[in-house]
């Protein structure tokens, strides 16, 4: 059974900003380069999300409601929800991760 993947505005917003970054800083060829890799990552889930790890920063607060996989150094960070995987962030693993996910994923 494949899940359906959904991309919330943030994680869309995310694309647009690496994509854009990468643009700007080497090429239009590399930018769309990681964003095929970025979105075959996220359709990868679509057939076993269970695969996933869960982040670190989160199970540390014993959150397990959202896994991640990886196009490194980038993170996709999801959610299961019956049968749709729900794509919340997707970042550059260098970045302050524990502060990013709070803001984004918990709201504080």
């Amino acid at each position: 059974m494949a899940y359906q993947i959904l991309l919330t505005a943030g994680a869309e917003r995310d694309m647009e900003s690496i994509y854009d970054h990468i643009a700007e800083f080497d090429s239009k060829a590399s930018a769309n380069h990681v964003l095929d890799k970025l979105l075959k990552a996220a359709e990868g889930i679509a057939t076993f999300p269970e695969r996933g790890a869960y982040p670190r920063e989160l199970l540390a607060l014993g959150i397990k409601e959202y896994r991640q996989v990886f196009f490194k150094p980038y993170r996709l960070i999801y959610r299961i929800i019956d049968t749709r995987v729900f794509i919340y962030l997707i970042a550059d693993g260098r970045r302050d991760m524990q502060s990013l996910l709070a803001r984004r994923l918990l709201g504080e």
